[in-house]
């Protein structure tokens, strides 16, 4: 789960570590007020979006030559302007991709005299199984560039999450971000407070982009970015009030209800499998046979007629779907528990899509009779080959 730059601040600020003062704004008399509860005279209007790269992005509505989702405004008159321009509009960014996002809240927050900027960032590092603290002396709107063009900029330190944060991790950060003085002290106590801040919320991701050294010689976070392990969502329930279902794709929030992990992709076979390995396999099947695959789509290993239902549904609001292809493989799961739910789903939406699907494990000929007595158009398959040829094979020919 992701949150807006100024939920992540809050985060941050309630455990000591520095962030700009700032007020979030729903619409222009919201931002004034927020300007007039800060110090000024530079105020900064920040669209929330769930995308980096918002400074360097351009408003759809507003032409080529508007200002980005970043602004500066040295008055309050122009900060309601700002948001005017901004709250209802489509930003679009290097992460957004062409179709943006629209605009719903900003943060207007004080302006900072900065003198240096940096990049800091807290990863969970599959590969070693540790926390990654990548810093580098590069930060802002370029850290992508920085990463591509010199690699050698960029420091990574590992933290063993059983041995926890020591000492000479605050020191090997603060030498990576060529700090000395009192901002090297900074550096040192802001790098235990940020992976206390990792470890304890439960992140997946904790992007500082920029840390700024300003004139009178604080770091201070002057942008976050955060997204929590769902995994572990169980442990907070107060972040659910922090969840904007907007910035959401809409299938993927209603996957959500029914417990199913659904994540949208970008081809015309959608599929459901029960498991996340089987798939994966699936959507490399389908790659291997020149297609490309609409979702990921994993019911689990125990789910019920209504859940299977839902998961067709689902599938089958994504208007690029062309063909569906169901791979099952029964061993928790019922092949007839699932083939029920294809045909009630079927029937339910009118299907008129082709539809492949694939059944081996428990109950299987009862689940197989079960889509044969139907009278829909299924195309059985006998392996996970047969059915990624078939439904490629059948989604050419109704094209």
């Amino acid at each position: 789960m992701n949150v807006h730059e100024y939920q992540a601040k809050e985060l941050l600020a309630k455990r000591g570590i520095a962030v700009p003062a700032g007020y979030p704004a729903m619409n222009p008399d919201e931002a004034v007020a927020a300007a007039k509860k800060l110090a000024g005279p530079l105020w900064v209007v920040k669209a929330q979006i769930h995308a980096g790269g918002r400074g360097k992005g351009r408003f759809r509505e507003l032409g080529a030559d508007a200002k980005g989702g970043v602004r500066l405004a040295k008055s309050v008159e122009e900060v309601r302007a700002n948001a005017g321009e901004m709250l209802g509009n489509t930003l679009v960014t290097v992460q957004t991709g062409p179709a943006g996002k629209q605009v719903n809240r900003l943060y207007v927050t004080d302006g900072v005299d900065i003198a240096k900027e940096y990049y800091l960032a807290l990863l969970v590092d599959r590969g070693s199984g540790r926390v990654a603290m990548v810093a580098s002396t590069e930060g802002g709107m370029d850290i992508e560039t920085v990463a591509h063009d010199t690699p050698e900029r960029i420091t990574t330190i590992l933290i063993d999450p059983a041995q926890g944060f020591m000492p000479h991790h605050g020191r090997a950060l603060a030498f990576a971000l060529k700090l000395d003085g009192e901002l090297n002290n900074q550096a040192q106590n802001l790098a235990k407070q940020l992976y206390d801040a990792f470890i304890d919320l439960d992140c997946a991701m904790l992007e500082i982009n920029p840390l700024v050294a300003t004139d009178d010689g604080r770091l201070v976070v002057l942008d976050a970015k955060m997204s929590f392990d769902a995994n572990a969502a169980f442990r907070h329930p107060d972040f659910e009030a922090l969840r904007d279902v907007t910035e959401e794709d809409p299938m993927e929030v209603e996957a959500s209800r029914h417990d199913l992990a659904y994540v949208k992709l970008d081809g015309n076979i959608g599929c459901m499998v029960n498991g996340a390995g089987l798939a994966m396999a699936t959507m490399d099947i389908i790659k291997l046979n020149g297609a490309e695959p609409a979702n990921f789509l994993d019911v689990g290993g125990g789910a019920s007629k209504e859940k299977v239902t839902a998961a067709f549904k689902i599938i089958l609001s994504d208007p690029s779907v062309k063909g569906i292809l169901v791979n099952i493989f029964g061993g928790i799961m019922r092949c007839d528990i699932i083939a029920d739910g294809i045909v009630a789903a079927a029937k339910e939406v009118d299907l008129q899509v082709p539809l492949v699907v694939r059944l081996e494990g428990t109950n299987v000929e009862e689940g197989k009779k079960i889509l044969a007595d139907s009278g829909l158009a299924i195309v059985p398959a006998n392996d996970l080959g047969d059915a990624a040829k078939k439904i490629v094979a059948a989604v050419k020919d109704a094209a």
